[in-house]
């Protein structure tokens, strides 16, 4: 493998480069760029007065509706709860990753570990989301549904909620989320950013597009990050690259080669595992800091390499006829060795430690072809979509696991010394999953249209063939592969009306069904598919009415989830526990809102209520206990504002605030007999902003007062505090 410092150098000069392109061409094509670029900065006269206008025009979603359907249904014809944090939103709050990014969104939680460095995890209505590219599964791992590329790599992220499995397959009840790539332009723009930040944070980014010829356009995105972090002793290092290309092969075909590759290194960090005496619960010694660190930071690393090669391809036949093909091959390979806190002596300060190295890859091929048109029958507009996906999917995992002296030494949990014992490396040599998975699944979708009011109905039928080893055994143990066949139909329907003046009334019923990769840590079986159904009805508003300098999008949401064979992960006294429950009733509502007005005043709000509940179990202990990590409540809002005239011209600030209810870090049984339940902060998020034409000076802050909380307990000795403070400050030049 390529050495960090020799992708570094590299990286490094392929952003020079691109910095130097965007300066020598930049005079010629400051006219043409701003259709190109997500927001801009004008300065104009008005009144004989000077004023500086920050637009965005994608600050508020309205047509975004392609991860619903699949088709160019706008948000508000849909008949189920999108969410769509756009560049926009993401560039003007400065969101850093997609758990960042849903802190006002509703029914969504995110930072449930903390702020990790390597994963986005986040919750959709009491569920762990499927990821998404570009409409395309993503190889996630067997315990963790991301694969944490970054948030610049994309120009969306794309939240649908409830049953997604008509239209994609295998998914979960709560919903997925779908990052659309950013794509080439005609015109010539980009940026280039630095930041730099509390605990460190450096970064480098760089986002560049234009014509290449008269029928090929091209865009390069690339990162470097460097960062430490609250624990001490810990450092991660990221490197992104994602070139893109759009060949216009003639006047109604497209081809767009997509491509990208992450590197991931952090030394030091154990991702939480400090005991809840001492964190969530007091000791008699003192509570501890969020600075301590029970592992060895000079021996602990993850590091992690992933790349997606893809295109998709589109044809205009003619007479509202297309067909889109996508395709993506990715790999995903993954390494980590830790030594991490497993239990507290009754001292209340020795810490007992193991040592848990652990690797796994994946390797996924996608393919999602699909044909759709409109047409009309006497008063009936109908948009219809048919299509077939294919997904074929081989994973391999293996751990190693050692505890105690004389493997792993203790630690002290106030006074920790490290390096005291020479490791020599656990061996990883048990297996964990060894899996292949193909998935064929075709559908079909129409939308009746009867005025302005809308039937949507969509179904899908998937064949699922699994082929996996006994886990658990010796990696070298020889073992027949067992297959396993599945197959399931699912469906939705809905309807909604449309009034002029943008209110839209819904209702909708959806099915889920989700074969798994994995095998249950208790029973040793591989994990059973999962069955689920939602119920839903709302009112979406698009402020259609209110002038033209006035965009908002809101949703009223009700829902009811109802879902077999929930698995549930972490906990255990390995990583690697999971396990599945029986029968699961989620039921709740949600408001959310987006506004931006006079391009001066951004609104982003959200409430959600979520109840959750075990019906049915074979742990009996578990039966009436909510799902891990659901807080019942969720209230945030952030308002920002941006003065344009005189003076303070292009000055700005904003404030936000963050309230998460307590919610369990995990389900009781044997190895978790006291389930311990997080802490509920209220949290400010701060942001100062000074905008000119071609410049953007920005000072955000996340828990701005500091506030001290307990974001998770998965165990009495897994448990992580929440994020810190972060104060970064960034300047960008746009072009």
């Amino acid at each position: 493998m390529t050495s960090y410092k020799n992708r570094a150098i590299r990286t490094g000069l392929l952003l020079s480069a691109a910095v130097g392109l965007v300066a020598a061409s930049n005079a010629s094509a400051q006219t043409d760029v701003a259709a190109s670029t997500p927001n801009e900065t004008v300065r104009t006269e008005v009144d004989g007065e000077s004023v500086i206008v920050v637009t965005a025009a994608r600050y508020v979603p309205s047509d975004e509706g392609e991860t619903a359907t699949k088709s160019n249904i706008a948000l508000i014809e849909t008949p189920q709860s999108v969410s769509v944090v756009t560049r926009d939103q993401i560039d003007l709050l400065n969101f850093i990753d997609a758990q960042q990014a849903v802190r006002y969104v509703g029914g969504v939680s995110g930072e449930n570990y903390g702020p990790d460095l390597r994963f986005d995890f986040i919750q959709v209505r009491g569920f762990t989301p499927k990821q998404f590219i570009d409409g395309l599964a993503t190889p996630v791992t067997t315990t963790i549904f991301s694969n944490g590329v970054d948030l610049y790599a994309f120009d969306s992220l794309d939240i649908l909620k409830g049953p997604a499995s008509v239209l994609y397959g295998s998914s979960p009840p709560g919903g997925l989320y779908n990052q659309r790539s950013r794509r080439a332009s005609s015109e010539l723009g980009g940026e280039v950013s630095f930041k730099y930040g509390e605990d460190e944070y450096k970064q480098a980014a760089m986002t560049l597009t234009g014509p290449l010829s008269g029928s090929v356009d091209a865009r390069l995105t690339a990162l470097l990050r460097d960062r430490e972090a609250t624990r001490n002793g810990v450092n991660a290092q990221r490197i992104l690259v994602a070139p893109t290309f759009t060949v216009h092969l003639g006047d109604s075909t497209e081809f767009t080669p997509l491509f990208y590759y992450q590197y991931d290194l952090v030394r030091g960090d154990t991702n939480g595992f400090l005991p809840a005496v001492g964190t969530l619960l007091p000791n008699p010694l003192g509570q501890i800091s969020r600075k301590t660190n029970l592992g060895e930071p000079n021996y602990n690393k993850y590091e992690r390499n992933q790349y997606g090669l893809g295109f998709e391809l589109s044809h205009d036949f003619g007479n509202s006829l297309g067909a889109d093909i996508n395709f993506k091959y990715s790999d995903y390979d993954e390494e980590q060795r830790v030594i991490y806190g497993s239990g507290l002596d009754a001292d209340n300060r020795t810490v007992f430690r193991s040592s848990f190295p652990y690797a796994e890859d994946v390797q996924s091929l996608a393919v999602d072809a699909r044909l759709h048109g409109e047409f009309q029958t006497g008063a009936i507009e109908h948009k219809f979509l048919v299509g077939i996906d294919y997904r074929n999917v081989e994973n391999y995992a293996a751990y190693g696991f050692q505890f105690a002296p004389p493997y792993v030494d203790a630690i002290d949990l106030f006074e920790p010394v490290y390096n005291k014992m020479a490791y020599a490396g656990t061996p990883i040599d048990t297996l964990y999953n060894d899996q292949k998975l193909k998935q064929t699944g075709i559908y079909a979708q129409n939308q009746f249209g009867f005025g302005n009011f809308f039937v949507l109905l969509s179904g899908r039928y998937d064949w699922v063939d699994t082929d996996y080893r006994s886990p658990f055994v010796s990696i070298d143990t020889p073992g027949p592969y067992l297959n396993k066949k599945q197959h399931k139909f699912t469906y939705r329907v809905g309807a909604n009306y449309v009034t002029d003046s943008g209110i839209a009334p819904y209702v909708s019923y959806a099915t889920s069904f989700e074969p798994l990769l994995g095998t249950d840590s208790v029973t040793n079986i591989p994990f059973s598919p999962t069955e689920g159904e939602q119920f839903e009805a709302g009112i979406k508003f698009d402020g259609r009415a209110l002038g033209d300098d006035v965009k908002l999008f809101a949703t009223l949401a009700v829902f009811k989830i109802n879902q077999k064979n929930v698995v549930s992960t972490g906990g255990g006294v390995l990583p690697v526990f999971g396990t599945q429950t029986g029968k699961v009733e989620v039921y709740g509502g949600e408001m959310e809102f987006v506004a931006r007005i006079r391009e001066q005043l951004s609104i982003n709000g959200s409430y959600s209520y979520t109840h959750s509940e075990i019906k049915e179990s074979n742990v009996v202990d578990e039966i009436g206990e909510p799902l891990p990590v659901t807080p019942k409540h969720k209230v945030s809002l952030l308002v920002d504002y941006t003065f344009q005239r005189g003076s303070l011209g292009g000055l700005g600030f904003g404030l936000g605030g963050r309230y998460v209810s307590t919610s369990a870090g995990s389900l009781p049984g044997a190895f978790n007999p006291v389930v311990l339940y997080s802490d509920s902060p209220v949290l400010f998020d701060a942001i100062v902003h000074y905008d000119t034409p071609g410049w953007r000076f920005a000072i955000n802050g996340s828990n701005i007062f500091d506030k001290r909380y307990v974001a998770r307990c998965a165990s009495v000795s897994n448990c992580t505090f929440g994020a810190s403070r972060q104060v970064i400050g960034t300047v960008t030049k746009k072009f």
